[in-house]
């Protein structure tokens, strides 16, 4: 009669594995946070441009120096604009992905009724 093999229980496998999942879960949240705090910032950040720009742009008596720095703070709120279109998560950035599935998967049904209709 053979003696039942010895190994290990699936558990102490795994321990390495969830180990290793664990800490990227916790560098991506780390990323997700910073990232999430940079938005904050620039949000803040261009609605004070925003503010300065309209102060200065609705000034009568426009010199050479406000012009300058109407210049600057629009290319500044540029900046910010291109940093914001990047933000964590938006339902416009799903629009182009939603309709590619929908397109392929109808593709995919009808392909395989087609099959089917010629195999059957």
């Amino acid at each position: 009669m053979k003696p039942p093999k010895q190994s290990q229980p699936p558990a102490e496998n795994a321990e390495p594995d969830f180990e290793q999942e664990l800490g990227e879960i916790e560098r991506s949240l780390l990323s997700l946070k910073e990232r999430y705090n940079q938005v904050q910032r620039d949000r803040l950040s261009k609605a004070e441009w925003q503010q300065r720009f309209n102060k200065l742009n609705h000034n009568k008596h426009q010199t050479p120096e406000i012009k300058a720095e109407l210049r600057q703070i629009k290319q500044q709120l540029e900046v910010l604009e291109i940093n914001l279109e990047s933000q964590l998560f938006s339902w416009v950035s799903l629009k182009k992905p939603f309709w590619q599935a929908v397109r392929f998967g109808g593709m995919g049904v009808i392909i395989g009724w087609i099959l089917k209709s010629c195999a059957g």
